[in-house]
């Protein structure tokens, strides 16, 4: 090849790679118009709970109010930063930012590919052809729909970024580690680094990366290396790389002796999980390799979870494929680097969130950063095949027209929500969540008849599902009202249900509303009364918090019947379950504006009583590592303390004006 010809072969796979993008964007275009979904509502509103963000000490409260992890993800609360600083608000701008952040990861990858191709010594057309094939193969993929259009999982594919960057890092600092060390040290230690810490506070699967970077340093650019024996190489890869993967190891190891135990939040265990994955991973390949519109999406609680191997039959099947992929990948990583090395990723990519965490057993976007080299041995058998240069061109074109395809119409369902909901429901017909969800779309059309035909007879088969029971109930509303039978169904289900804790106290507030307004026949106080007694009596509901909430609904309901000493004595309770100021505060306005201001006092007097116990009052109620910092943040910005302060100030000018007579 000439140097112009090679030249123009460099800027010609960039070029051809840029179209390539241009289509995944008008792939995914339709689905930004989509909104929240799921786990957006409980993520997101952080952006608007201590009001907007528009200062320091705004911004300090929010980027540590994460929950998720150890780390709280703080970096990916950050870059939502971009879209909105206050909540409610429009979910378009979220869209495209995800939008932007997959299509820079399909450059990233591109580029990765590209140049890992160059050090396994191929000629400029296979290097460019494999990673222009692997990198539209990934990034047209329809599978990642329900990544890059569901918000809040952009901290799945900010890991993902940082592991693209790192492994750059990493690959272009081992390259001059000969002729340049110092600039090799920046790149493999500062920068694969920082690119390391960025990852983790994206979501705890970026602390995967050395153990990736690991896979192709071993399979791919140990080959043709000169410098492979140096001792400077071989310290790097022990301290970047190995020691951090086998830290990854022992902490995942530590985690055995706890494999049989119950879960209080699980129907299953974790020796159930780990025989349950490897069903799970054979699933994740066949929607990968049999791409398809329509998938189970969101809702995968009914995902059939294994208790031994052949219950069902299909688990010790999954397990020894799983285990022969495992060892063709380490058979064939001489002969055939690129293919192992793809294997061997997607399976380190899943070590942490398809092995002994007690995550739930399934979701597609698990795969968004474990699958980014699977496109890459297709394309280079694509350039290595010996068939016309045409015949070649057509093949990517129909595979990549297929692919945008599917996607388009993925993205085009996604943005109506309603239809998809129906479809979900229809694909898990044993999810209660995807049943539910589709009632609710029913019901804010107008159909509450096609909600209770869809709930009523799961409901029966499943009495103590907490999600049918609500909607149900809910529907029964919207309909003809609640019969007395019907109520105690619910009290059933709040008594026995196994999850949905979260959901429970905004239900029974939401309830409460409805018969304090007489919106619902057959739905009065005694039936909210009756559903709290249930939930308090329910052992799942037994953690501090969920008891705090509840002992607060009650005492509304106190307000609701004109008791406020009985109101008084719930919101102390919910206090001594667990005293925060946030609560307090609450409670002292919902009191205040019945006109029991002495009450409100007397209750704020209650959580300064609580406090003087503690020692320091301002970590009492915190439950991790970021729940510390967040609490110490609020602690030193005196948030609550000025809160409080302003709050009494306001009760005393209230008695002073009013007097203690005006409770009602």
């Amino acid at each position: 090849m000439t140097p112009r010809s090679s030249r123009l072969q460099d800027h010609l796979a960039p070029l051809a790679f840029a179209g390539v993008l241009l289509l995944a964007f008008l792939a995914y275009r339709p689905g930004l118009s989509g909104g929240f979904l799921f786990d957006d509502l409980v993520n997101l509103p952080a952006l608007g709970k201590y009001g907007p963000i528009v200062d320091a000490p705004a911004f300090w409260r929010y980027i540590t109010s994460g929950f998720a992890d150890p780390t709280g993800r703080p970096f990916s609360l950050l870059t939502f930063l971009i879209d909105a600083r206050d909540w409610p608000t429009d979910a378009a701008p979220f869209l495209r930012t995800n939008l932007v952040l997959h299509l820079l990861n399909g450059a990233l990858l591109f580029v990765l590919l590209r140049v890992l191709g160059g050090r396994l010594a191929d000629d400029a057309r296979t290097r460019d052809g494999a990673a222009l094939v692997g990198a539209g193969l990934w990034v047209l993929h329809p599978l990642f729909v329900s990544t890059t259009l569901y918000i809040v999982q952009r901290e799945a594919m900010l890991p993902a970024t940082f592991t693209l960057l790192g492994l750059l890092a990493w690959v272009h600092g081992r390259a001059r580690l000969t002729d340049s060390p110092r600039t090799a040290l920046l790149w493999m230690v500062v920068v694969f680094g920082a690119c390391t810490v960025l990852a983790v506070a994206s979501k705890a699967n970026g602390a995967l990366l050395p153990v990736l970077a690991w896979v192709i340093d071993s399979v791919i650019l140990r080959r043709n290396d000169p410098t492979q024996s140096t001792l400077r190489l071989r310290a790097l890869r022990a301290v970047m790389l190995i020691l951090p993967s086998v830290l990854i190891f022992g902490w995942l190891l530590s985690k055995l002796p706890a494999m049989h135990v119950d879960l209080a939040s699980r129907p299953w265990t974790v020796a159930q999980r780990l025989l349950t994955e490897p069903r799970v991973l054979v699933d994740y390949l066949q929607l990968l390799a049999v791409p398809r519109v329509l998938s189970t999406g969101l809702y995968n609680d009914a995902y059939v979870a294994s208790t031994g191997l052949a219950s069902p039959a299909s688990t010790w099947l999954a397990i020894v494929f799983v285990l022969a992929l495992v060892a063709t990948a380490f058979a064939l990583r001489r002969r055939a680097p690129v293919f192992a090395c793809a294997l061997l990723f997607f399976f380190a990519g899943h070590l942490i969130e398809s092995t002994i965490l007690a995550l739930e057993l399934y979701y597609e976007h698990r795969n968004y950063l474990p699958a980014l080299l699977l496109g890459w041995p297709i394309g280079r058998a694509l350039m290595r095949w010996k068939i016309p240069a045409g015949a070649r061109i057509a093949i990517v074109v129909l595979m990549f027209g297929g692919l945008a395809t599917i996607t388009w119409q993925r993205a085009s369902l996604w943005a109506r929500q309603d239809e998809m909901a129906a479809l979900w429901a229809r694909t898990n017909p044993a999810s209660s969540r995807a049943q539910a969800t589709a009632a609710i779309f029913e019901m804010r059309a107008g159909r509450p008849d096609l909600a209770i035909a869809r709930l009523q007879p799961l409901s029966e088969k499943h009495p103590a599902d907490l999600q049918l029971a609500v909607n149900l109930a809910d529907a029964r509303c919207a309909a003809r009202g609640l019969r007395h039978s019907q109520v105690d169904a619910v009290s059933y289900a709040l008594r026995n249900a196994t999850e949905g804790d979260a959901l429970v106290v905004t239900w029974l507030a939401d309830a409460l509303n409805l018969a304090r307004t007489r919106a619902c026949r057959g739905l009065n106080l005694e039936a909210v009364d009756t559903w709290i007694a249930a939930a308090r009596a329910n052992p799942r509901f037994a953690a501090p918090p969920r008891q705090q909430e509840l002992h607060s609904i009650a005492g509304d309901l106190a307000l609701t019947r004109r008791e406020p000493d009985a109101a008084l004595i719930e919101f102390d309770r919910a206090l001594d379950a667990w005293p925060t100021p946030q609560a307090a505060l609450q409670q002292a306005a919902m009191l205040a504006s019945a006109g029991c201001y002495a009450q409100a006092r007397d209750h704020l007097d209650h959580l300064a009583a609580l406090q003087a116990r503690d020692s320091i009052p301002h970590l009492a109620r915190a439950t991790g590592a970021m729940s510390m910092l967040h609490e110490t943040v609020l602690h030193k910005q005196r948030y609550w303390t000025n809160a409080l302060v302003h709050m009494r100030t306001t009760l005393d000018d209230d008695l002073r004006q009013h007097g203690a007579t005006q409770c009602r």
